[in-house]
């Protein structure tokens, strides 16, 4: 089956999902990841789309050309969802929460009006690049109350006449108590952003610690991984030398290898490098 954008048409969904998966199976590898070159990593995200869309002609270029073009519009996306996640309102659902996101993205999108790869989001959106992380505190919509809550509703609180049952009204504040109170509540509500402000601080920094830690685990694990394998290919190579067959060599040949086995025996023996060869050859000549 011929891609759709090598037949002269556009990108299908199916393709930039495969892509998406592709891409994100290659370039999250805990083992290979850190290591890999561009046109290495680029030359296996190639083989894994090809698996996924059998038939596909589409070259490692394309597939890195349509990736950038992936890569900006998911990364814009996950900014819109940040700034409509900050800009939330109580007693809105879901649904206004994705209508300004597409406002959002919309106004910085580079001339698209919508966003439309969400299944792609859907297979990238817990991947470490695309993560939301919040930017701001968060709005609330009814945060002040109607009514003042230190204000009882209780008659027992108010005075009462004791020729008539009708309650005495209240006497107004002065101008001056009305521009201290209001000067209060400033202050209060100042207080109170600073304060969201500190919170959502502390929460970005213990996001970016854990990230942290998790990419310190993912490199601690492919060190292991690679020293273990290391070991294992150097065990290969020591029993290969001692059971190599010496029988038809030349003496020169069956005295290197003699020595090669005095090393790997002296390395298993004693935990040690030992002398090299050419030490060997010297002990022996004097």
């Amino acid at each position: 089956m011929a891609s759709c954008i090598e037949t002269g048409g556009a990108w299908s969904t199916m393709e930039d999902v495969s892509l998406c998966e592709a891409w994100l199976q290659v370039f999250h590898c805990p083992v290979t990841c850190n290591e890999m070159k561009f046109f290495h990593m680029w030359k296996k995200i190639h083989a894994e789309f090809c698996e996924k869309i059998p038939g596909s002609t589409c070259t490692e270029m394309t597939l890195s050309s349509r990736w950038k073009i992936l890569n900006k519009e998911l990364r814009k996306w996950r900014d819109a969802l940040a700034k409509a996640m900050d800009n939330y309102r109580s007693r809105e659902n879901r649904t206004n929460e994705m209508i300004q996101a597409q406002m959002w993205f919309g106004a910085t999108g580079g001339g698209k009006k919508s966003f439309n790869h969400h299944e792609c989001w859907e297979v990238v959106k817990y991947c470490k690049r695309f993560i939301i992380i919040p930017t701001g505190p968060a709005v609330v919509l009814n945060e002040t109350p109607l009514r003042d809550s230190t204000t009882s509703d209780s008659p027992l609180d108010f005075p009462m006449s004791q020729d008539s049952p009708i309650e005495k009204e209240s006497r107004p504040i002065g101008r001056k108590a009305a521009k201290a109170k209001k000067a209060g509540n400033s202050s209060n509500n100042n207080s109170k952003f600073l304060e969201e402000i500190a919170r959502q601080n502390a929460i970005r920094i213990e996001m970016e610690q854990k990230r942290q830690d998790n990419e310190m685990a993912i490199q601690a694990e492919c060190a292991r991984k690679r020293e273990y394998l290391c070991k294992k290919d150097m065990e290969k190579t020591d029993r290969e030398t001692m059971a190599m067959d010496t029988s038809h060599m030349s003496p020169e040949t069956k005295q290197f290898w003699k020595l090669e086995r005095r090393d790997v025996m002296r390395r298993r023996l004693f935990q040690d490098d030992g002398p090299s060869n050419t030490d060997w050859l010297n002990d022996e000549n004097h």
